[in-house]
């Protein structure tokens, strides 16, 4: 998510001030309010008996409203919920509700709080309005129970690319029938004008492990009854938690329909090879006073500074107390739902940073319970500070005491490219010195490595990863400028054939770098978004991915391409641990600055290359190296990769052709 943007419409920027007087019951603080026990479900459904629940111990009336449809109309019944333990209210309706709608409504202090679907909706109508009862089952795909992960024996394997639906696949260039849509990741033998594949085939072709999904969930800002006005938003506005979001299905009016597409989209990924990342925002809520949260327990879900007003770590107009209980168990849930029910492979944490590390930590063991191989990562970092002791955060900073938790390096990524906030000033790509310790931080995944100054690298002193495997190594993403206008920012005079030269060095250090590395789609065809780095809501003219570039950008697809392959074939880029790391990664001194060189040595990891040297030169001009006597095969070098050999190189000095990375081996 943006730092500090202001994409959220309407957010309430006064606390609800909660009086208890006439309340059932009252309680001195949050932390004493009880916590409801077994699982946070809302509606058990059986063709004779309904059962609902609902949390809301504060209340002194709880009403469920059944609708006929998922918008319009009026309630044809409504019926009175009684108060049992835990502050957990319920109710029993002996009928078929079999695609049926529902909301509760809470009464608190004599007012009425307002419909909602509940915290913990699974199925909801059009813009997510009131909860749905559908036939689960009938959602699942044909072979769905037969669906498995792809194998993955380490972190350190993975290869992130990070997608919107509609970025992907709603060009005209795509060649795909379902645009913007969950199932255009289900087509196969798309193709741009000139035969060049596109969508799941790209991704296959690519080689790419894991597709990070931004946002997915059912999301408030895309009105699901105008979708033909072609609206845009990333989607980090959470509504419902717990259900896909309508305007990525084929029709939102059906509840049912949106979950089974989100499924065949899964599946199809899984049986491409590829595991599916979602990016989940618990940091906060769309809206304040009128969301689902709040209607149904006001004030606990969310963080107060000590005037009452509400905390903002999100820069969105909340925040949510993740240390609450009855929150923790909401994201635990939630996520273990998304794992179960949609067969989610991994979890990007927006905004991880307004979280405290304890429910990070219980979220990770919980999933460890299921499969371990599952990935969990997240920005280090909130928007503002957020109302919550600094050292009980999953900040980056705090991520030695989340182990087996990942975040991003902006060390590595503005090392590389410079500030974000200054996008006319670049760093190394730009061939401005003192970049070079940030990128050798992020060379080493960010663990203690006795060759980097982190006195000199840009926003950490000292190494935060215990592992390199908790470094996610990235050069841009969907939030900023993307690659590309990052560079024509940063150096407006380079030519065409600089800024291609560029973009492969700075991806070239990313996979030669022991962290996680992720990519943002479109990347490999050298997307761009004409300079907007806060596109969340531009048009698609703006975000969605040109597929003839595949074609004009061929050389840089096929560089990139080649570049993940060196990497998979490789142990020795991919290391996963930071003892092996400092034994087997060692700088090579260098003259003058723009330079940055290492030797991966003594067949670093059991790979088949007994010495690896790789260099990075930002320089316009061709930089000399001195390298260890020998005779060594060249696999990268002024642009071009092939690991079956480019060529050889003997005695004890190479040259590096300007903006560009050599890589060699022995």
């Amino acid at each position: 998510m943006k730092i500090g943007i202001n994409s959220i419409i309407g957010v309430t920027t006064v606390a609800t001030v909660m009086s208890c007087s006439s309340a059932k019951k009252e309680y001195a603080s949050f932390e004493l309010y009880p916590v409801r026990t077994g699982s946070l479900t809302e509606m058990e459904y059986t063709p004779e008996a309904t059962k609902f629940t609902l949390w809301s111990p504060t209340a002194e009336e709880v009403r469920l409203m059944l609708y006929d449809e998922g918008e319009g109309g009026h309630a044809y019944e409504t019926v009175k919920m009684e108060l049992g333990e835990d502050g957990t209210w319920a109710t029993v309706v002996n009928k078929n509700l079999l695609n049926k709608f529902y909301t509760f409504n809470v009464k608190i202090n004599d007012k009425w709080q307002g419909d909602t679907p509940g915290i913990n909706a699974h199925a909801v109508g059009v813009n997510g309005k009131r909860a749905a009862i559908i036939d689960w089952k009938a959602t699942n795909p044909e072979g769905w129970e037969n669906d498995q992960r792809p194998p993955l024996k380490s972190p350190a394997d993975m290869i992130i690319y990070e997608m919107h639906h509609r970025d992907f696949s709603v060009d005209s260039t795509s060649g795909i029938k379902n645009k913007g849509k969950f199932l255009a990741l289900t087509e196969h033998g798309t193709m741009n004008s000139d035969k060049l594949l596109t969508g799941i085939d790209h991704l296959i072709e690519l080689g790419v492990t894991h597709v990070h999904l931004l946002p997915s969930y059912d999301y408030a800002s895309v009105d699901e009854t105008k979708l033909d006005e072609n609206q845009y938003n990333w989607g980090y506005d959470p509504l419902n938690y717990n259900v896909p979001d309508g305007s990525y299905s084929t029709d939102p009016y059906q509840p049912a329909t949106r979950v089974k597409e989100f499924k065949q989209m899964v599946q199809a990924l899984h049986k491409a090879g590829i595991r599916v990342i979602l990016d989940v925002v618990y940091n906060h809520t769309f809206n304040t006073a009128e969301s689902n949260f709040e209607r149904t327990v006001p004030g606990y879900f969310y963080r107060q500074k000590e005037d009452g007003t509400l905390a903002n770590g999100s820069g969105c107009g909340n925040e949510t107390a993740s240390e609450r209980p009855m929150m923790r168990k909401f994201m635990i849930e939630s996520v273990l739902y998304w794992m179960k029910e949609y067969h989610i492979d991994g979890f990007r944490f927006d905004l991880m940073g307004v979280h405290d590390i304890e429910t990070m930590n219980e979220i990770r063991k919980a999933v460890d319970e299921v499969d371990s191989t599952v990935c969990v990562y997240g920005e280090g970092w909130a928007a503002e500070t957020p109302q919550y002791p600094a050292d009980s955060l999953a900040m980056k900073k705090n991520v030695a005491y989340m182990p087996g938790i990942a975040v991003f390096s902006d060390e590595f990524r503005d090392g590389l490219c410079g500030s974000v906030w200054e996008k006319g000033k670049g760093a190394f790509l730009a061939g401005v010195p003192g970049g070079e310790n940030s990128v050798k931080f992020g060379i080493v995944g960010a663990i203690e490595h006795p060759q980097v100054r982190y006195d000199s690298v840009n926003y950490s002193r000292q190494a935060w990863a215990g592992q390199p495997t908790q470094m996610i190594s990235y050069v841009s993403c969907h939030d900023g400028l993307c690659l590309v206008d990052r560079l024509k920012a940063s150096m407006p005079g380079a030519t065409p054939e600089q800024l291609v030269r560029l973009d492969k060095l700075a991806q070239t250090v990313v996979f030669t770098s022991q962290g996680i590395p992720f990519i943002y789609a479109g990347e490999e065809v050298m997307r761009d978004k004409q300079g907007v780095d806060n596109s969340y809501k531009s048009p698609d003219a703006v975000n969605a991915i040109d597929w003839r570039r595949k074609t004009t950008n061929g050389d840089v697809f096929m560089y990139y391409k080649r570049l993940i392959d060196l990497r998979k074939s490789h142990p020795a880029f991919r290391m996963g641990d930071a003892e092996k790391v400092r034994k087997h990664l060692e700088f090579l001194p260098v003259e003058g600055q723009n330079l940055i060189a290492f030797r991966l040595k003594d067949h670093a990891n059991g790979d088949s290359w007994e010495d690896i040297i790789v260099a990075f030169n930002s320089r316009i001009t061709p930089a000399r190296l001195a390298v260890p006597a020998g005779k060594y095969t060249v696999v990268c070098k002024d642009g071009v990769i092939d690991v079956r050999g480019l060529g050889t190189q003997t005695g004890t000095e190479v040259i590096i052709p300007g903006q560009s990375a050599l890589i060699m081996y022995r």
